[in-house]
């Protein structure tokens, strides 16, 4: 199958004027390092809509999850749980600061299975309790001085999983909860928005997400002490002197203020390029005659996932897409068959290694057109 088009990409940048202009600005402010006016407003504006106290601006999704684990204290005495469906970025860190791993399948859905998580937690032993409802660090000391566990809810593909299920499990095991809502800016699930639950959320706004600022991330949380020293802790953890002064080792993780006004550009745009995914879906929904994940109404349809009856037909639709130079790809391989995990623990695995091998992530950009559509619709057939 041949054609003389574009290349059709999976989730590419939807930017146009408006992030022009807003760079432009930032430019004539003068402001064109890791700080500024832009950074600011962004910071107010993704704690507004994550339904948070704070947000911290950072260089990635990656760091944003790094620096919550340098406010644990995460290293070899912990154990990090996390769904096998998600990209590896979810326990990167935790694995760089020695931390166990422990994977638990997924649901029909294809976030984490809570029936297998709370199975998970069990088996760990964890007997703290707690009745607190939303952690923080300020009302958490004695849980958090004695736990080693820490949850992580991972919102896949743009479908947050169920916060107030697994934040009730992590009360009854006492372990903290965080929430990768990478995926997931601008969903919401029963009224929460992305991010809003645990301790803390964390955002991205790599070039193929929903919102993007080119590379970039956020922590959002209700803790003022983690977010200020989430923020020193990005800025190499200078102390207030006039001089360069260093109680801790901190990293170079804020993001640039000219960064900061593409995503302002981009939050202003949030809501039509929501309409936009959701109308992607429907149109899938009503051409595609398999089956496709299912996400929740208020997802933000980051990526639609079609499910086919088996591998080969998987593999059969990628070659399609491909020959017509259109991108797809799998499904997230689970982390469990991961080389680099093959010792971790895992809790089920059969959901998401089935949704790996059936599963296409298909072409869902905000700017997909009428014609890209046809060349869709000619692969699907």
């Amino acid at each position: 199958m041949s054609n003389t088009n574009k290349r059709i990409f999976l989730s590419p940048p939807f930017v146009g004027a408006a992030e022009r202009a807003a760079v432009r600005g930032a430019f004539d402010s003068g402001y064109v390092a890791p700080c500024g006016p832009q950074v600011d407003e962004f910071e107010r504006r993704l704690a507004k809509l994550a339904g948070r106290k704070y947000a911290v601006a950072v260089s990635s999704g990656t760091a944003a999850i790094d620096l919550l684990m340098a406010e644990l204290g995460v290293d070899e005495k912990w154990t990090v749980v996390a769904p096998t469906l998600t990209f590896v970025a979810t326990v990167g860190p935790a694995f760089h600061r020695g931390a166990k791993l422990v994977f638990v399948d997924s649901d029909a859905t294809g976030n984490i299975d809570v029936s297998l998580l709370e199975e998970a937690l069990e088996s760990l032993r964890v007997k703290l309790g707690s009745s607190r409802g939303r952690a923080t660090l300020s009302d958490s000391k004695s849980t958090l001085k004695d736990s080693k566990i820490l949850v992580v809810g991972v919102d896949l593909y743009g479908d947050c999983c169920d916060y107030g299920a697994i934040a009730k499990l992590c009360r009854k095991f006492g372990a903290v909860f965080v929430t990768d809502a990478a995926e997931a800016v601008g969903a919401t699930r029963d009224g929460r928005p992305a991010g809003s639950a645990g301790l803390a959320g964390i955002y991205s706004f790599n070039g193929n997400k929903i919102v993007t600022t080119s590379g970039g991330g956020a922590i959002v949380t209700d803790d003022r002490g983690l977010a200020e020293r989430a923020k020193k802790r990005s800025q190499q953890s200078r102390e207030k002197c006039v001089w360069y002064e260093h109680k801790e080792v901190g990293y170079n993780y804020r993001l640039s203020n000219i960064l900061a006004a593409i995503g302002l550009a981009q939050l202003d745009r949030l809501p039509a390029i929501l309409k936009k995914r959701k109308a992607n879906y429907d149109w899938y929904a009503g051409n595609f005659k398999g089956d496709l994940l299912s996400p929740a109404p208020k997802a933000n349809h980051w990526l639609t996932v079609a499910v086919l009856s088996s591998r080969r037909e998987r593999d059969k639709l990628l070659r399609r897409f491909e020959a017509a130079d259109i991108e797809a790809r799998p499904v997230w391989k689970p982390l469990h068959l991961q080389p680099v995990f093959a010792k971790c623990r895992v809790f089920g695995g059969e959901v998401a290694e089935a949704l790996f091998e059936r599963g296409v992530c298909l072409p869902s950009g905000t700017g997909l057109k009428s014609g890209d559509f046809a060349r869709i619709a000619a692969c699907l057939k």
